[in-house]
């Protein structure tokens, strides 16, 4: 520890790796992006949590001269080797930034030498180098936890609560777009040695999501992976998954989309609700009466039909989005509380080991062309 709070080594410190260094070090946590031009922005939300009187930054490690540069340029510690990060007694918690495929060497050293681990998504590639890391904290006590931070995203806290409180009555269907038109990035996510492609990237992110609000058995996974700017990993997806109880998802993410579809959008027997894009425009029409009396029909391309014809405003009341309170800081409060042994761990390996798996069955379902069975 340094000075009564629990001391962060970083590995890895490019883009996300530096916005982590910057965010510890000034204290406001789970809100900044880094780039040449960009010192760092706060995401928006409320930050109840004061992160600055749990966590202080001890220094980053970065294979990159250019990397290294830009933190001591900040003031930052540079150490000279992961090794040497290791062998650092004040160190508690490693946060590991680096590219996929060096997520299990690195989680598992820091865990043999006394050190708690915060590790980027996608914790490892593949489910069985996770299962490794899960018995190495097992046998150390060291907390292993995965930095899913977009459980906290304002939009997927919007959609929770629509599901949990049932705004729309029972859900049936939910469908959750990321879409772009920029390709993958021009680094390491787009080669298949380093656990890139889109999946890995952006799927883990959205099946997370679902699954913590979804919590029923899935039966089929159907997915058809995309190749049309990169042909070395996937750069985009889209996945359909079935629950036990009849419940059905669609999951997408596209790299190569000029016109994006809505962020969410979700059906249930009494409505249905949308979020358009990231700054949570929306709405919720809730039914009212399946009746319409004034129901006539309308021309539809070459033919008349009433069963599509919009409802008028006597049987659907339009409703805007619900608000939510949520902490963008709980991730690290509650990692802090969980070493101390004074909470739960809120985000699981066991529930990142879930998500892999099932990422492991929508490879299949694409590489195969078939619905695969999970659970």
């Amino acid at each position: 520890m340094i000075d009564n709070k629990y001391a962060v080594g970083i590995v890895g410190c490019g883009g996300m790796g530096g916005g982590h260094a910057i965010a510890i070090a000034s204290g406001t946590g789970n809100a900044v992006w880094n780039d040449d031009s960009n010192e760092g922005t706060p995401w928006e939300g409320d930050m109840n949590s004061d992160i600055s009187q749990k966590l202080t930054l001890a220094g980053i490690y970065d294979i990159d001269p250019a990397r290294q540069k830009w933190a001591a340029d900040r003031g930052f510690r540079n150490y000279d080797s992961y090794e040497d990060m290791l062998a650092d007694e004040n160190i508690d918690i490693i946060l590991i930034a680096t590219p996929n495929d060096v997520h299990r060497e690195q989680a598992i050293a820091a865990m043999r030498a006394g050190k708690h681990v915060l590790c980027e998504k996608p914790v490892t590639p593949t489910s069985e180098e996770l299962e490794e890391i899960l018995a190495v904290s097992k046998e150390t006590g060291m907390v292993f936890y995965p930095r899913q931070n977009r459980r906290w995203d304002k939009d997927f806290r919007i959609i929770k609560k629509i599901y949990d409180e049932k705004l729309v009555g029972e859900t049936f269907n939910i469908e959750c777009r990321v879409q772009g038109s920029r390709g993958i990035p021009g680094d390491w996510r787009g080669m298949k040695k380093h656990g890139g492609g889109m999946m890995l990237d952006w799927g883990v992110h959205l099946l997370d999501r679902l699954l913590i609000m979804v919590p029923e058995k899935i039966t089929k996974v159907f997915c058809k992976l995309t190749n049309i700017t990169n042909d070395e990993v996937d750069d985009g997806f889209k996945m359909h998954i079935t629950f036990e109880n009849g419940l059905t998802s669609v999951i997408e993410v596209g790299t190569c989309h000029f016109l994006s579809l809505p962020l969410w959008y979700i059906n249930g027997t009494d409505g249905t609700a949308q979020i358009d894009n990231w700054d949570c425009e929306g709405k919720i029409a809730r039914l009212t009466s399946w009746e319409d009396k004034d129901a006539t029909p309308i021309l539809a391309g070459a033919g008349l039909t009433k069963t599509m014809a919009p409802r008028k405003g006597n049987s659907v009341d339009f409703l805007e989005l619900p608000e939510v309170d949520f902490d963008n800081n709980e991730l690290y409060t509650n990692l802090v509380d969980t070493i101390n042994g004074t909470a739960e761990q809120l985000v699981t390996g066991e529930e990142a080991l879930r998500v892999l798996k099932l990422m492991e069955a929508a490879f299949e379902s694409s590489d195969k062309g078939v619905v695969v069975d999970f659970e």
